[in-house]
């Protein structure tokens, strides 16, 4: 049993980190506030946008010009991971990193030939893969501990950039959809080729397909759709940056409250180790007082 010292020194240690930890959780719930505010500024927009994609969908399906939605054999994958740079957040990463590799089971499944390349967004992520052994083609730790719209963009751009040169064939977006605090969903999107679904009309069950287009359509469809998938970068960084300071908060939470019931055992067994010996040194005394 340990002594008294001991058991000291391990209360001080546990309270010690208790302060840490419950520091920490108050950190996160600042940050979630202000990721989650600076979320719900994007949402608006990123559905209307939506919605004017999703009233031209019938018209981009049907384009097979259309280097954005056209199908194309896949021979090489690249996949955008998300992850956070820190750690102390429950399964956040490790979530997107199983994610990842059955993703990859999946695509070698269905096509023992394809390739699999991961850009990364987080050192978390990048470690992770790496040392698994898989492709990293690219790596950017600095887009995540401050989401930006420039910085989200330079990254769309440069993908999209390598579809459009035919270097990869399918380009996905796997990342932690923000619920709530306590929950975050793993989300896998097709960020190229874009699959839309058109939109039917309140009225009638046709699609809505008579427009008239001002300039043109290649001309709305070159300028929309980049934006789009900027604009879908930005929204998935942004929510992923919400999601990991949700999840840094309820794990800190909840070793805030292991410390706290640690704390209480460690009394407890202080308490009775002291009382152990209270009454040793009253046997003592009163054997010595019996010899004499």
């Amino acid at each position: 049993m340990a002594n008294l010292k001991e058991i000291r020194g391990r209360i001080a240690s546990v309270t010690s980190t208790r302060q840490i930890t419950s520091a920490m959780k108050m950190v996160a719930a600042a940050k979630l506030r202000k990721a989650q505010n600076f979320v719900s500024k994007i949402v608006p927009y990123k559905n209307k946008m939506q919605e004017v994609l999703a009233e031209l969908s019938e018209n981009l399906a049907e384009d097979d010009d259309n280097i954005y939605t056209a199908k194309r054999d896949v021979h090489n994958v690249l996949v955008i991971a998300v992850s956070s740079n820190k750690g102390l957040c429950g399964g956040f990463n490790s979530n997107i990193f199983k994610y990842c590799t059955a993703l990859v089971a999946r695509e070698k499944a269905a096509n023992p030939n394809v390739t699999v390349k991961f850009y990364t967004i987080g050192r978390k992520i990048t470690e992770l893969l790496s040392k698994a052994g898989f492709a990293v083609y690219k790596s950017d730790i600095d887009a995540i501990d401050k989401v930006d719209f420039a910085t989200s963009s330079a990254i769309a751009a440069e993908v999209t950039k390598l579809y459009e040169e035919e270097v990869f064939d399918s380009i996905r977006l796997v990342f932690n959809e923000f619920v709530n605090p306590a929950v975050q969903n793993v989300s896998d999107r097709s960020y190229l080729p874009l699959k839309f679904e058109a939109v039917k009309s309140a009225n009638t069950n046709k699609y809505r397909s008579d427009y008239i287009f001002e300039p043109d359509k290649d001309s709305i469809v070159k300028s929309l759709i980049p934006q789009w998938l900027k604009l879908t970068l930005f929204a998935s960084l942004a929510e992923s940056f919400a999601g990991e300071q949700g999840a840094r908060m309820t794990a800190m939470n909840k070793a805030t409250d292991n410390a706290t019931e640690l704390i209480k055992d460690l009394n407890l067994q202080y308490n009775k180790v002291r009382q152990a010996s209270i009454t040793n040194e009253i046997i003592e005394i009163v054997s010595g007082a019996n010899a004499s």
